[in-house]
């Protein structure tokens, strides 16, 4: 039975949407749940979630990382031997062998520092990358990265294609999946110098590689791999949930402040825009891998609901499934070899 670790401290409004999630995803994806975090605050909602005889336990962690946390202070919390936080506990049960993915909806960065301290990278691996899925008009497209590294080389957003592109095959079920780089124009020369500097890689790599992408492009879905550097993929994730947003927004004002007759429409229209609304939700996705720590590692929403918490389980559990971390040491070794 796979083992997921969810870290009851992660959401905005913890434990009660962790704990409810994690409860839904053992009852309906069969999975054995950990529950990190303090036992105290834990047991009272796991309680109220009806758990019966599901396999679910809970490993006490008496602290928990914040927004709070950052630089020396967030450093030491992250890598000391004998941390206490719900992450570091979480974590160091999926590098001691005793779980298979890390769930948690808590600070991003945190999140980031603690994998990386206490898992490692894959060897080979120099940036891990955090690689959401973008809706698109074909389907969906792995975006990598989109905040954890603000500042690249050229052989890092190499590296990105390749761990985007397992990914992608392993998880997402896409067949030789095509991987672009995210520039300011569809032509071969466009681009800043990190893009031209990347492209030879590309190009002579085994990836299905298309070449350069704009934004209008990704969300078009004429790649199943997006990769851009940090910086770039941060403005383009906050971008599009922006917009997608705006655009819930003023359908419904448009319909609520169009009388009778627009009230009627959207009544006819409701089946349409809840299909529309729960495409643009990132709650149906839950978490985003961190790419190239030696574990896998999945991080939400920090306004995760029970729905993203369970629907983070479900990605996490088809990443164990489909053995995506042994298939991306296998490529990156593989590109170690030229």
């Amino acid at each position: 039975m796979t083992r997921i670790v969810v870290d009851a401290m992660g959401s905005d409004e913890f434990p009660v949407p962790d704990v409810e999630g994690a409860v839904m995803a053992a009852r309906e994806y069969g999975v054995e749940i950990i529950l990190v975090g303090d036992e105290a605050k834990i047991k009272p909602a796991l309680t109220a979630a009806q758990p019966g005889n599901l396999p679910i336990r809970i490993v006490h962690a008496p602290e928990m990382l914040t927004m709070n946390d950052k630089g020396e202070g967030l450093a030491f919390k992250a890598r000391h031997k004998d941390a206490q936080n719900s992450m570091a506990v979480g974590i160091d049960l999926v590098k001691k062998g005793e779980a298979d993915a890390f769930v948690t909806a808590g600070n991003t960065g945190a999140a980031m520092v603690t994998s990386l301290f206490r898992l490692g990278r894959i060897r080979g691996v120099e940036r891990p990358a955090l690689a959401p899925v973008f809706p698109t008009a074909t389907g969906s497209c792995v975006v990598l990265d989109i905040g954890a590294n603000p500042d690249c080389e050229a052989v890092h957003l190499y590296q990105f294609g390749i761990m985007g592109s397992i990914y992608a095959e392993k998880v997402r079920g896409v067949k030789n999946p095509k991987v672009g780089l995210v520039s300011n124009g569809e032509e071969e020369g466009k681009g800043n110098h990190l893009v031209k500097e990347a492209t030879p890689l590309f190009k002579a790599s085994k990836l299905n590689y298309f070449g350069n992408v704009e934004g209008k492009e990704v969300i078009g879905g004429n790649v199943d791999v997006a990769v851009t550097d940090g910086f770039v993929g941060n403005v383009m994730l906050k971008t599009s949930e922006a917009v997608a947003k705006l655009i819930v927004d003023k359908i419904k004002a448009a319909i609520k402040g169009g009388g009778p007759l627009a009230m009627l429409g959207g009544l006819l229209v409701k089946p349409a825009l809840t299909q529309i609304k729960k495409l643009l939700d990132p709650s149906e996705e839950g978490a985003a891998p961190l790419l190239g720590v030696n574990g896998l590692v999945f991080i939400g929403h920090g306004r995760s609901d029970s729905i993203a918490i369970k629907n983070a389980v479900r990605v996490a559990k088809n990443a164990v499934d489909a053995q995506v971390l042994d298939a991306m040491k296998s490529a990156i070794e593989e590109s170690l070899k030229k």
